[in-house]
């Protein structure tokens, strides 16, 4: 079999190539989005919102409604309860989090567990990639780019809110409604990927690629880049080994996206772990030859009669 034939013999199913365009778009508004998520330190809120739509999806399932509306339900309620207790109480922030976020995942396992049929609601836990339907990827395709709109629209002010909240405020933004505008993406962005890893890997579409492009460059700007790209090559990669190996599709994608962060910690030019010895190598031979060239002179000098 030739690398052509690897390539295209998956094209040849509808479900493969609704399964590929459906992970990218996921995959691209979900990487753009984890970018502010690092820089703002958000990376619990965004497992909180991914584990704390599991019972509105169940909800959504036994009241035949779509599964979209009750998981953004209750992602924006997860939000809204933290936020609560942070506010109204001597609780901080990551135990808010924890409380919220565990209380309605656990809600949502007991509601399976007494919902007569589990077939739908299993694949909403793990994906289910290769089963999207033609209604869900329009769905995901409205939501993606209602999410994708808003990110693009508000680049400006989210960035300077991420970066330095005070100056946000004194130049007459409000820290506390971007800060709820990036929650309100963040639930909505929540529910374009559950439907593709499923509950439990969401977080990992939402950290992982903005944490590698972190690792891979210092201007933000360059991030907006090298996340969505990362996570589509990701997405593609994953999708395609789970063709060929009969694997599970979400769990791969996610597979695959960390090791392209191991590799960024390993061997980013500036950040890599092996990058970074190897940078430091390079600049002490530089100054070696220096020294070198520096000292040789006055010694011929010297040594002429």
């Amino acid at each position: 079999m030739t690398p052509l034939d690897i390539l295209l013999e998956p094209l040849q199913y509808d479900f493969m190539v609704r399964a590929l365009a459906t992970t990218v778009v996921a995959a691209i508004v979900c990487a753009l989005l984890s970018c502010w998520l690092v820089l703002v330190g958000w990376s619990l809120m965004g497992d909180a919102v991914s584990h704390a739509v599991l019972p509105g999806v169940v909800l959504a399932y036994v009241f035949g409604a779509p599964f979209a509306l009750g998981a953004l339900i209750f992602g924006l309620l997860a939000v809204a309860l933290i936020g609560l207790i942070r506010g109204t109480s001597r609780v901080k922030e990551d135990a808010a989090i924890g409380i919220v976020f565990t209380t309605l995942f656990a809600l949502g396992l007991v509601l399976i567990s007494v919902t007569p049929s589990q077939a739908d609601l299993s694949h909403i836990i793990f994906g289910n990639i290769l089963g999207i339907s033609d209604a869900e990827f329009v769905q995901i395709l409205i939501l993606a780019a209602v999410a994708f709109a808003v990110l693009l629209v508000r680049r400006r002010d989210l960035t300077l809110y991420a970066f330095d909240p005070t100056h946000a405020f004194a130049i007459g933004l409000s820290p506390r409604m971007l800060g709820a505008l990036l929650l309100g993406v963040l639930a909505l962005t929540a529910v374009v990927a559950l439907q593709v890893v499923g509950v439990i890997l969401v977080v990992a579409m939402l950290i992982i690629p903005g944490a590698t492009a972190y690792l891979l460059t210092d201007r933000f700007g360059r991030m907006l880049v090298i996340a969505p790209v990362v996570s589509a090559a990701a997405s593609v990669i994953g999708i395609y080994l789970s063709y060929w190996f009969d694997a599970a599709s979400g769990g791969l994608v996610v597979l695959v996206q960390g090791v392209f962060f191991t590799l960024a910690y390993l061997f980013a030019p500036r950040q890599g772990i092996i990058g970074r010895r190897i940078a430091a190598r390079r600049a002490s031979r530089e100054t070696g030859p220096r020294r070198d060239q520096g000292v040789s002179p006055a010694s011929t000098r010297t040594s002429e009669p």
